[in-house]
């Protein structure tokens, strides 16, 4: 069975970076034709997508974030990362890891989520 886990701080202070990591349990996160992605929800908004990394290391972001935005993964741990820098109170949000194809919208597997807010 494949799961999810976010964990980081959910409280960070403007300006600093946001630093979550999602742990995968279930399948390698190097399983061929898999994207690793982070999504995230702000208080009364949709999703945001965020970015991804793929199994064979390749990252995408979403051009809205992609300046202060890194994703990366420590295959032995089967984890991936989100760093997020110069954070402001519009970064609060709920904040997912998931897992689906390249190439289509799809998540086939989610995280909980894990609330972070900025505030000072």
């Amino acid at each position: 069975q494949v799961r999810l886990q976010e964990s980081g701080p959910g409280l960070v202070k403007p300006s600093q970076t946001l630093s979550l990591t999602c742990t995968v349990s279930g399948v390698p996160i190097t399983t061929t034709d898999q994207c690793w992605s982070w999504i995230r929800q702000p208080p009364g908004k949709g999703p945001e997508w965020m970015g991804r990394i793929c199994f064979d290391g390749i990252t995408g972001y979403s051009p809205s974030l992609k300046s202060r935005t890194s994703i990366s993964r420590d295959t032995s741990k089967n984890q991936f990362s989100l760093q997020m820098n110069s954070v402001t109170p519009e970064d609060t949000a709920v904040y997912y890891c998931a897992t689906g194809p390249p190439g289509v919208v799809r998540y086939d597997y989610w995280g909980q989520g894990t609330q972070v807010t900025v505030s000072s």
